[in-house]
Parts: structure tokens; C-alpha cells; sequence
């Protein structure tokens, strides 16, 4: 079993927790659509029958939605959440996660390969089966920064539509920060009247200036600032290389990814003077970064979402993962042999961020896109006053 199998039996075993719920984070998002910003949705109207449900089936698509589906397809895996309203947020049924590295190749070609096309709809067939057997009644689809880029993004997701029945969505910039911000929202300081909240993906980075609570329910609400750097796990492992990665070289890939976050960092340089001002972090690469600190003989998502790391131990655990080579890498449990060549090119990204925004602490985040997209349907459809 490997680790991403291992995270996603975790998460689907246990409820989400309760800082999942309706308030604060969503509160007017559903109910006061005329006065909310509506960025974070970004969904076309909803057809009479959910794209992927069986033509035979049309009784299951006019159904009240009881059982929700949030995939995200990215460059470096696919992730698949399965839920039902519950009281203070959802449970979790089923989930799936595969590294597929859609991306591979990308910054090179600017196509989506054939190989990582085959292994995308593999995985996505799956994710069918899965829909179909939990009899999911509303689902959102969508696919980010590998389609984004490549200039036959548009052919693979009709060719999605037509080998594993589904229909993809190609999300926006803006749209994928808003969703992972409303995900995981609910975990910033409360007192905190600025966040920084970040989510290192496998070809891009989206990173938020965030407000505080005061300033507005809805998460989305109070982004001040956003970007998505083309910055990602998989785009700078590429370009650098993850397997032989010393002090030297590692010093590089920060300062890298450094000038490509500059222009963010001076738009959001009042962050930093905001009382309580924190960093909130969603991604592969902070949730190994706090695996590793905890000294987990396996992933474990209770003992990592919602942990504070000090900025010193941050640092100690980034610096031994640059002293460890490849093969001590693959062999510890928080990383595998799928990723050990990508957690480097992630802690270059996270320590670009950490310096630019100094903070004492760091909350760390197993949750986000996925999330963000099951809490708005279900706002949407106003599945809790309905459970009331």
C-alpha cells in the first residue's frame, strides 16, 4: 500500500471534524447569493442529470442530493472526496487518491503526454466506479493547472468525456485559490486578522492574502490578494532535478521560486504587520513537512490536520530532509518512492514563502480543494437547514 493510499483509507475512516461546519467560514454564502461574492464558485448551472450518472438511472439524478463527489484532477495527482451532509460539517464515505503526474513533460512540450493521459483516465474510470456504486446524486469535477497549460488541455478533457464518462471542468486561477481558501479557513487563528494561506501544487502554487474573520463570513469574501505562481512540485523538480538535491542546489530552487512569488509578496507586505498574523498551509508538502516533525511511522491525517509547527521546527525538519539522499527519502513513510523526488522542489517552494512572510507559526492543513467544493454544493443546496 503506498503512502497516498495510506492517507486516503485514513480520511475515509474517520468523520471530518467538526471545524468543517457551517459557521463561521460559509455562513451567508448560500443564502445571501445577492450580497456575496460569488468568485469561489465558478460552476456552470447545474444540468437536470449530473453529467457522469448513467442515462439509465434518471430517478438517481432527479433525486433530493443527499451523497456529494468533489474531484480534483491536478498535475501531479488525482484526488477524489466522497460525502454526506453531517452536523457539523460532512462525512467522509469514500476517497481516492493516485499519482497520475498529468503535467509530466509539460514545461517542456506544452502537451499533455500520451502516457500521462493513459494513466489520468485509468484513474478516472475509477473514480466513476466509485461515484456510480455510492450512488453520488451532485458531483463537481474539475482539473487545474496541467490543462490550464497545455495546448491540448481542451482534447484530453473530451477525451475524458468520452473513455471514462465523465465531464471535467477546467477551473480558473482565481477560482482554485478561492476553493482551497474556503476548505480550509475554518483552521486560521480566529484573532488573526491576516492569514497567508498557500496550497503547493504539482504545476502551480495559489497563494492568499486573507482578512480576518470580522471582515466577513464567506472565506472567499476576504481574499485581498491572490496569485498562482507557476511554481510546483513537479514543474520545479523538472526543472532542477529531485533526486541528487544538496545545500547548493536547494539554496537555488528558493531563490527560484523566490522571484516568481516577489511580485505577490510586495502586494501583500501588510500581512505581515496584522495582529496575529499567521501562515496557513494546504498541500502535499507542508502535511510531509509535519509527518516528518511528528516522527509518524506511517501518515496519519488526525495526527497532521490542524497541527501549529514553529517556524525552528519547520526548519529542522526541511534541513534533514536536504541531508537525506534519495533512497532515505523514498524509505521514510511520510514521503514514498513516489514522491521522494518531489518533496525537495515543495520545501524550496514552502521555504521561498516562509521567507517572505516571517511567522512564528504555521498551521498545517490536510484539507482544501476538495473541501472547499463539498462545503459549497452542499451550501448550495442548503443540505444542513434541510438535515434541521
Amino acid at each position: 500500500m503506498t503512502v497516498e493510499d495510506r492517507q486516503e483509507r485514513d480520511i475515509a475512516a474517520a468523520m471530518v471534524p467538526q471545524f468543517h461546519g457551517v459557521d463561521p467560514d460559509l455562513g451567508g454564502a448560500a443564502t445571501r447569493a445577492d450580497s456575496q461574492p460569488r468568485l469561489a464558485v465558478g460552476r456552470p448551472p447545474a444540468a437536470p442529470v449530473p453529467p457522469w450518472t448513467e442515462p439509465a438511472a434518471p430517478e438517481l439524478a432527479r433525486a433530493a442530493p443527499t451523497t456529494y463527489a468533489a474531484l480534483d484532477l491536478g498535475t501531479n495527482n488525482c484526488r477524489l472526496l466522497i460525502a454526506r451532509p453531517a452536523q457539523h460539517g460532512f462525512r467522509v464515505v469514500d476517497a481516492f487518491s493516485r499519482i497520475v503526474r498529468l503535467g509530466e513533460g509539460l514545461a517542456a512540450s506544452s502537451r499533455l503526454c500520451d502516457a500521462a493521459m493513459d494513466r489520468a483516465v485509468e484513474a478516472l474510470k475509477i473514480c466513476r466506479g466509485k461515484m456510480l456504486h455510492r450512488n453520488v446524486s451532485r458531483a463537481r469535477l474539475v482539473t487545474t493547472e496541467a490543462c490550464r497549460a497545455a495546448i491540448n488541455g481542451s482534447e484530453f478533457v473530451r477525451r475524458v468525456a468520452a473513455e471514462a464518462e465523465l465531464e471535467l471542468e477546467i477551473i480558473d486561477q482565481r477560482t482554485e485559490a478561492a476553493l482551497a481558501v474556503s476548505g480550509c479557513a475554518a483552521l486560521a487563528d480566529p484573532t488573526a486578522e491576516g492569514v497567508i494561506v498557500f496550497d503547493i501544487g504539482g504545476g502551480s502554487t495559489e497563494i492568499v492574502w486573507m482578512g480576518g474573520r470580522a471582515e466577513a463570513r464567506d472565506p472567499a469574501a476576504r481574499i485581498r490578494e491572490w496569485a498562482s505562481l507557476p511554481i510546483g512540485v513537479v514543474t520545479v523538480a523538472e526543472r532542477y532535478g529531485g533526486i541528487d538535491v544538496g545545500r547548493s542546489l536547494f539554496e537555488t530552487m528558493v531563490e527560484d521560486c523566490a522571484r516568481e512569488l516577489a511580485p505577490f509578496a510586495q502586494k501583500a507586505a501588510a500581512a505581515r504587520n496584522a495582529r496575529n498574523f499567521h501562515l496557513l498551509g494546504t498541500s502535499g508538502t507542508v502535511t510531509t513537512v509535519a509527518g516528518i516533525h511528528l516522527g509518524l511511522a506511517r501518515y496519519d491525517r488526525r495526527e497532521v490536520d490542524g497541527l501549529w509547527m514553529r517556524q525552528e521546527e519547520i526548519l529542522a525538519v526541511i534541513d534533514r530532509l536536504v541531508e537525506m539522499d534519495y533512497a532515505a527519502r523514498a524509505a521514510n513513510a511520510c514521503i514514498g518512492r513516489e514522491r521522494a523526488d518531489l518533496v525537495l522542489a515543495g520545501c524550496a517552494i514552502f521555504e521561498a514563502i516562509r521567507r517572505a512572510f516571517p511567522s512564528e507559526r504555521v498551521r498545517i492543513a490536510d484539507r482544501g480543494l476538495r473541501e472547499g467544493i463539498l462545503l459549497r454544493m452542499m451550501h448550495e443546496d442548503r443540505a444542513w437547514w434541510r438535515r434541521r
